[in-house]
């Protein structure tokens, strides 16, 4: 069975599959490192109310199969967020020095 990676971003969905966790969690770092001076935000307005750019997800990612679920939200600010499951997202604290994507890759043990 193959893993998911999924990538939203404004209007855009991507979708590619990968043989191993692993490898899945390296397409996304890379996906989400390509993108990230595109999808710098600034303030926007929404619901009678101002959002800063980190309080924005700006582009999503999100790794799918074998039992795991999780991804890595990088915000209008371009800090990045990782969490595990899906429509319930619980934060990965990162450990001093560990990226968010090892943090992820550490939660789904990869």
């Amino acid at each position: 069975m193959a893993y998911k990676v999924t990538v939203r971003r404004r209007g855009r969905t991507e979708r590619s599959r990968h043989a191993s966790l692993s490898e899945a969690l390296t397409a996304l770092e890379a996906r989400l490192d390509d993108l990230g001076s595109q999808e710098r935000r600034g303030t926007e307005r929404a619901l009678a109310r101002d959002l800063a750019p980190v309080e924005q997800v700006a582009v999503r990612g999100e790794v799918a199969g074998r039992g795991v679920r999780g991804g890595v939200d990088m915000r209008g600010d371009g800090s990045l967020e990782a969490y595990t499951g899906r429509l319930k997202r619980t934060l990965i604290e990162a450990a001093p020095g560990e990226t968010p994507y090892d943090a992820l890759g550490r939660a789904l043990g990869a």
